[in-house]
């Protein structure tokens, strides 16, 4: 088995998904990280996720990495677009793993369930699909990660038995990014806090 990534000292996980042992939870060794369980048959179930996911954005230390799957990556979505700035902000980025799984699952009833404002995510996010690059599927996927504001990458599959080492590579380098723009921001804060 391979190797867990270990995330950035300075970043906690918040995993989104119904199950509560996900495929994709063994690529990470984040000695912070907290589980959001994905319920949202009804009004109150979906809004008992969003106050789940205000506390266990607000409690984390320091900066989050939102990881969500399927259904779960659009309520995440829901989520960054309709809370309040403070707790938003302290988002450093999301993966989104396989937000639509099967052709015949329907995007528009979720995107009703989820109704919120179209505007990008207020961070930086990618969406790691399937392979198949020429399917329907591959096409609405490239279509909501655009509204979301998102990068897509395929072939980086949440199902697989083990880590890929592509998946590996490609959060790596998602993580080392997210870690690069917190830093340049708190740069920018401190030097507009020593003109004033």
């Amino acid at each position: 088995m391979a190797t867990a990534l270990a995330l950035p000292g300075n970043l906690s996980l918040v995993e989104i998904s119904a199950a509560a042992s996900a495929p994709w939870r063994d690529l990470f060794a984040a000695p912070r990280q907290e589980h959001v369980p994905y319920r949202a048959n009804t009004l109150a179930e979906r809004n008992l996720l969003g106050a789940r996911l205000d506390s266990a954005v607000t409690r984390a230390e320091g900066a989050v990495l939102l990881v969500a799957e399927g259904a779960s990556c659009f309520a995440t979505a829901w989520w960054a677009r309709l809370s309040p700035a403070p707790y938003v902000s302290r988002v450093a980025g999301a993966l989104f793993f396989d937000p639509i799984a099967q052709e015949e699952e329907s995007v528009e009833s979720l995107l009703d369930t989820f109704a919120s404002p179209r505007t990008r995510l207020p961070f930086p996010s990618i969406v790691l699909g399937r392979d198949d690059r020429r399917s329907a599927l591959a096409a609405r996927v490239e279509a909501l990660a655009e509204g979301w504001g998102s990068g897509v990458i395929a072939g980086a599959r949440s199902d697989a038995p083990r880590p890929l080492r592509r998946t590996r590579g490609i959060i790596e380098r998602f993580t080392a990014g997210v870690v690069a723009r917190e830093v340049r921001t708190g740069r920018a804060l401190m030097g507009r806090l020593r003109s004033v």
